[in-house]
């Protein structure tokens, strides 16, 4: 797949607002100069060709994934592979010399409909090309549910995957959306999970903490 390098300008319907004083999610002042992404490859069942965007905030100090086709079902009208729905992104970050970076909280929204009996999950797991630390979150919904969903992944600052200093190394997210019929009848009933909404925009915001790299 061709890489498609994104900046905040690209879409800067996705970004928020720059702040006077930058600062990461754990604290750390964020660099002064810009960061930005490639995306290398974006490979999954929830994220099918040209249905996945990236873009980073003003301040350095979060990016946005924004889905438009990431939709996991059970029941009438699905197929019986729509159960599980996943979606990898293989991202080039590109850091200011002299820092490193790590995700400190991801933010999940969606909209969901389970029916009695039904179960879904929400997972998502990040790690560093080459490295064995990996970190992995699961967020289970259990039906009647009817409703719009938000998960948020939190990692203390002593655990986060950081980026090897000096070197560049692709970052990996995976997520997946999973639904179970349970005790609900599949021939009568839909019940699924959406990481987007009706107008194809619901957005996954990513956190970064930033620490400067030894010197040598």
């Amino acid at each position: 797949m061709s890489r498609v390098l994104v900046t905040c300008s690209a879409i800067a319907a996705l970004c928020t607002p720059a702040l006077s004083t930058p600062a990461s999610a754990a604290g750390f002042p964020a660099p002064p100069d810009k960061i930005v992404i490639e995306i290398a490859t974006v490979n999954g069942s929830g994220c099918p060709a040209g249905t996945a965007a990236v873009a980073v905030s003003p301040d350095n100090t979060a990016f946005t994934v924004t889905y438009s086709q990431y939709l996991a079902q059970v029941g009438v009208g699905a197929k019986p592979t729509d159960f599980r729905k996943n979606c990898q992104l293989n991202l080039i970050v590109h850091v200011p010399q002299g820092f490193t970076y790590a995700i400190a909280q991801a933010d999940y929204r969606g909209f969901g409909h389970l029916e009695a009996g039904a179960t879904g999950q929400q997972k998502a797991s990040y790690y560093f090309q080459g490295q064995s630390q990996t970190t992995t979150n699961i967020h289970p919904h259990k039906g009647p549910f009817h409703d719009s969903w938000q998960a948020t992944d939190t990692t203390d600052i002593a655990a986060q995957v950081w980026a090897p200093c000096g070197e560049r190394r692709n970052f990996n997210i995976n997520t997946e959306l999973t639904v179970s019929a349970g005790t609900s009848d599949p021939k009568k009933t839909t019940s699924f999970l959406a990481m987007d909404s009706t107008d194809g925009a619901i957005n996954t915001v990513y956190r970064l903490s930033w620490k400067e790299c030894p010197r040598k």
